[in-house]
C-alpha cells in the first residue's frame, strides 16, 4: 500500500500546484477534484470517444496524407526534361517502347494525384486510385487488343516477356482418379500428390478473400458450387477443367474454397464486432499503442456489413443474378484467357491479374451494395463500370481469339427409339460406337446432358421466380421506416469517410450548415 503522502504527490503532478480547492489529506470525499482520480484512470478515454471528434483521424491531415499535385508535377516535369535533354536514339522499337511507358506512367500519376478519392481509404487513399487508373490502363490494353489478331496478340505480349506468346500443354488433371493406385506401389498416392499444384493455395487464399468482398456466406457458397459446375460443363473445351469428382468436391469445394469461406467469415465476424474510433499517432502515448495504430492503418476505416436481401424485391433478385453471372464469367475469364493467348498457369501475368481483380472487385461490390441499399445514392460507381467492362471485354476477347475452342460442341449421348420395342438404347455418339439396331423402324436423337442440366437448371429458376414473387409472393416488406432507416445509416457512413461526425452529417442540409456557421461565429465574439 502507498503511503498518503506518496499518493498526494502523484495527484499534484496529476493536477497541477493549486488545482485541489479541498482538504484531501482528511479524505473530503465531497472534493469534486478528488473523486475521478481515485475511482478512474488518469485519462478518461470513454469521454474521449463520446466527443464531438468521433471517426476524426487527424492523421489524414498530416503531409503525409497530402495530395502534392504540385511536388508531382515538379518531378514529372523534370524526369520529361531529363529525356528531352538526352541524345536521341535512332532505335525506333525501343523508342516507341520507351515512350509508350512514359505515356502510361505520366498518366497513373496525373490518376493518383488528381482522381477522386473512392469509398476505401486504408491503407492510403492513393493506392485505390493507382489501383482504379490501372483498371482505366488494362481496360484500355484490352481494347487494342481487342483489334488485333489472335497471333498479333500473342507477339504483342512477347514485347512484354519474351516467354509469352508460345505454345503451351494445357494439364489434364482428370484420368486416373484413383485415390490409392495400387498398380504404383513405389508411390501409390501420386494422383494426389499431382493435382496439389499453384492452384490450390490460390483456391484457399482466393476465396478467403472473395469473403470478404462479398460478406455473405450463401453468396459464397452459391458461387463456390456454380463454377465447380461449369468446369463439369466446359471440361471437354479447356483441359484444366478435366478433374476428377473428388477432386472437385472434395479438394477444391469442401477443402480449398470451403476453408478459405470459413477464414473469410471468422475475419468477417472481427471486423464487424470491432469498435472503430482512431486517433492520430502522435495522441497515442505508448510505444505499443502507436505500433497497434500503425498496424491497424492496414485494416479497414469503417466497416459496412452487406445484407444483400435478395427477396425483397424482384429487381434486387434480378441484380443479385447478375453479380452472381459476373462474378462467374470473371473467374471463366482467367482460364480462358491465358488458353487463347497462350500465357503459362504460372507465369507472372496472372498472378498480377488476379492480384489487381481483388481491390477492383472489392471496390466494386461496395458500390454496387451501396447502389442497391442506399436510398440516395442515384449514380452507378466508376470502379463498377469499369469492372463490367473489363470483364466484357475480356470476353469478348476470349471469342474473338478462341472462336474454335468456345464452339466445340457440348458432347451428346446417341437415343435410339424404336417403334416396334419398348426399348432404348444409350451410346455415345462416334461411329466406332455404332451398337446394333433393334428394330428396322428406329428414329435417332442426339442429346447433351449439359445441355439438359442447365435447361433444367434456367426452368427451375423461372419457375420458382415466378412462384415466390408472383404466385405465392414471399418477399420482404419494405416500408417507409425501413427506408428512412437505411438512409440514415448511408448518411452516418457517408459522414465517416468523409471525416465528420454521426452528428455533423446533417451539415450537408442548409439550415443546419448555417446553424453551425452562426454558432462559430458566435464562439470567435
Amino acid at each position: 500500500m502507498k503511503r498518503k503522502e506518496e499518493v498526494m504527490s502523484e495527484v499534484d503532478g496529476v493536477l497541477g500546484d493549486g488545482e485541489l480547492s479541498c482538504d484531501v489529506s482528511h479524505g473530503d470525499s465531497s472534493c469534486p477534484e478528488l473523486t475521478p482520480i481515485a475511482s478512474a484512470p488518469v485519462h478518461d478515454w470513454e469521454a474521449e470517444k463520446t466527443t464531438e471528434t468521433d471517426f476524426f483521424d487527424d492523421g489524414t491531415m498530416t503531409y503525409f496524407w497530402r495530395a502534392h499535385t504540385l511536388t508531382a508535377l515538379v518531378f514529372m516535369i523534370c524526369f520529361l526534361l531529363y529525356e528531352a535533354l538526352t541524345p536521341p536514339d535512332e532505335d525506333m522499337v525501343d523508342n516507341t517502347k520507351r515512350g509508350l511507358v512514359a505515356s502510361v506512367s505520366a498518366f497513373i500519376l496525373l490518376g493518383v494525384t488528381v482522381t477522386p478519392d473512392g469509398p476505401f481509404k486504408r491503407p492510403h487513399p492513393a493506392i485505390w486510385r493507382f489501383t482504379f487508373i490501372i483498371s482505366i490502363v488494362y481496360e484500355l490494353s484490352l481494347i487494342f487488343m481487342l483489334y488485333q489478331s489472335a497471333s498479333g496478340a500473342r507477339q504483342l505480349l512477347k514485347h512484354i516477356d519474351p516467354k509469352l506468346g508460345e505454345p503451351m500443354e494445357e494439364k489434364d488433371y482428370g484420368g486416373n482418379c484413383r485415390l490409392y493406385d495400387h498398380e504404383s506401389p513405389e508411390d501409390p498416392y501420386h494422383n494426389i500428390w499431382d493435382k496439389l499444384d499453384l492452384f490450390v493455395p490460390l483456391h484457399f487464399f482466393g476465396w478467403w478473400m472473395k469473403t470478404l468482398l462479398l460478406r455473405d456466406w450463401w453468396l459464397c457458397w452459391v458461387i463456390s458450387v456454380m463454377f465447380e459446375i461449369l468446369e463439369y460443363t466446359l471440361e471437354h473445351q479447356l483441359p484444366n477443367f478435366s478433374e476428377c469428382w473428388w477432386d472437385h468436391w472434395i479438394m477444391d469445394a469442401l477443402l480449398c474454397n470451403g476453408l478459405g469461406i470459413y477464414c473469410g467469415l471468422q475475419s468477417l465476424k472481427y471486423f464487424s464486432m470491432k469498435t472503430y474510433h482512431w486517433r492520430g499517432l502522435w495522441n497515442i502515448p505508448t510505444y505499443r499503442g502507436k505500433l497497434r495504430r500503425i498496424m491497424a492503418q492496414f485494416g479497414p476505416y469503417v466497416w459496412v456489413d452487406y445484407d444483400w436481401k435478395p427477396l425483397s424485391s424482384l429487381g434486387r433478385w434480378f441484380s443479385m443474378l447478375g453479380i452472381i453471372a459476373i462474378f462467374l464469367l470473371a473467374e471463366l475469364n482467367t482460364f480462358y484467357l491465358k488458353f487463347v493467348l497462350w500465357v503459362e498457369p504460372g507465369h507472372w501475368a496472372n498472378l498480377v491479374r488476379l492480384t489487381f481483380i481483388l481491390p477492383w472487385g472489392a471496390v466494386a461490390l461496395r458500390e454496387v451494395f451501396q447502389f442497391l441499399d442506399d436510398p440516395d445514392c442515384m449514380k452507378f460507381g466508376r470502379q463498377s463500370w469499369l469492372f463490367l467492362a473489363i470483364v466484357t471485354t475480356e470476353l469478348l476477347i476470349v471469342v474473338k481469339f478462341g472462336w474454335e475452342t468456345v464452339t466445340i460442341p457440348f458432347p451428346s449421348t446417341t437415343i435410339n427409339f424404336s417403334t416396334s420395342m419398348s426399348t432404348i438404347h444409350l451410346s455415345p455418339v462416334g461411329p466406332q460406337h455404332n451398337s446394333p439396331q433393334s428394330s428396322t423402324n428406329t428414329s435417332t436423337h442426339n442429346l447433351s446432358h449439359v445441355v439438359t442440366l442447365w435447361m433444367t437448371i434456367f426452368i427451375i429458376l423461372v419457375l420458382w421466380t415466378l412462384w415466390n414473387f408472383y404466385i405465392d409472393p414471399h418477399t420482404f416488406k419494405v416500408d417507409s421506416e425501413d427506408v428512412e432507416r437505411r438512409r440514415e445509416h448511408w448518411s452516418q457512413v457517408r459522414a465517416i469517410e468523409t471525416k465528420l461526425s454521426p452528428s455533423e452529417s446533417r451539415l450537408f442540409i442548409s439550415e443546419f450548415f448555417f446553424d453551425k456557421i452562426l454558432q462559430k461565429e458566435t464562439k470567435k465574439d
